[in-house]
C-alpha cells in the first residue's frame, strides 16, 4: 500500500492575521467537500495572540486584549483550542488538514500523530524534545510538545465539521520573552494561572537556529509517512477565507 499524499504548501497572509486564520479555516470547508486535497501548510505568521471563545467570556476579556496591543500584538478569534495562544516572526505556525468520513473517531490519534512527528523533527535538530503537558504550562494540553519536561515548545489544536478535521498550532522557534511578556498581563486579565518558566523556544535549548532548519527537519519527519507534493492554495478558498476574515477579527 502507497503513502498516502499530501499537499504542502509554505503561503502565508501574515499581513492579514485574521485572513490567515480564516485560511485554514476555508481549508477545513474545502477539504470536507473534496475540492482541496489534504493540506499541510507551515508559515511564518505575524505577532498575534489568538483569543478563544472561552477567553472571550473572562470579566477581563477586553483588558487582554489591550495589553497585547500595548506589546506590540494583534488580537484574533482563534480557530482552535482552549486559552489564548501566542505567535510571532519567530515561531512557526502549522495547519495541517485531514478529510475523514467520521473524525470525531480520531481526535486523539491525530493528536498524537502531531506531537509525534514534531518531537522527532526536533529530536533531529538535537533538542531533548518530549510529548506531554508540564505543570502550569500556557495554553495547556496533553499532546503539547516541550523540551527536557520543563519548557513548552509547541501547542497544538483541533477543529472538527463533518469529513474532515484541522490540526493547528504554534511552534516557538526563538523569542520565548516575547511570548513571556505578553502572556502575563494577557492570562491575568483572564485570570489565568500559569508558570512563565515553562515558556520556551528550541534557540533556548540548542543556541542558533533558523526557521528554515526547522521548516526542513518538519518535511523531513512528514516525507519519512507520507508523500508530500508542494502546491499553492486554490483561489475558491482564497475567496471563501475572505468571507470568513471578519468573524476573526478583534477590534
Amino acid at each position: 500500500m502507497g503513502k498516502r499524499t499530501i499537499q504542502f504548501s509554505r503561503e502565508s497572509f501574515a499581513h492579514r492575521p485574521a485572513l490567515d486564520t480564516a485560511i485554514s479555516r476555508a481549508l477545513l470547508h474545502n477539504v470536507a467537500s473534496g475540492s482541496e486535497p489534504e493540506t499541510l501548510r507551515l508559515h511564518r505568521p505575524a505577532s498575534v495572540v489568538a483569543f478563544s471563545r472561552q477567553d472571550s467570556k473572562s470579566a477581563g476579556y477586553h483588558q487582554a486584549i489591550q495589553s497585547a496591543h500595548a506589546h506590540g500584538f494583534d488580537a484574533i478569534q482563534r480557530l482552535v483550542g482552549g486559552r489564548a495562544a501566542v505567535f510571532h516572526e519567530s515561531t512557526m505556525a502549522f495547519a495541517w488538514t485531514v478529510p475523514d468520513q467520521e473524525p470525531r473517531t480520531s481526535v486523539r490519534e491525530r493528536f498524537e500523530e502531531i506531537s509525534s512527528l514534531i518531537a522527532n523533527s526536533l529530536l533531529s535538530l538535537g533538542v531533548d524534545a518530549r510529548v506531554g503537558e508540564i505543570p502550569g504550562e500556557y495554553c495547556p494540553g496533553s499532546c503539547s510538545v516541550n523540551a527536557r519536561g520543563i519548557k513548552k515548545l509547541m501547542g497544538v489544536g483541533q477543529r472538527l465539521i463533518p469529513r474532515a478535521a484541522h490540526i493547528g498550532g504554534v511552534l516557538v522557534i526563538k523569542g520565548s520573552e516575547r511570548v513571556r511578556d505578553v502572556l502575563i498581563p494577557v492570562y491575568e486579565h483572564l485570570g489565568f494561572q500559569w508558570k512563565k518558566e515553562t515558556a520556551g523556544s528550541i534557540e533556548d535549548e540548542i543556541g542558533t537556529i533558523h526557521y528554515k532548519d526547522v521548516e526542513m527537519a518538519i518535511i523531513k519527519a512528514f516525507r519519512e509517512k507520507f508523500e508530500i507534493e508542494e502546491g499553492c492554495l486554490s483561489n475558491s478558498t482564497k475567496e471563501l477565507a475572505i468571507k470568513f476574515e471578519p468573524e476573526h477579527l478583534i477590534t
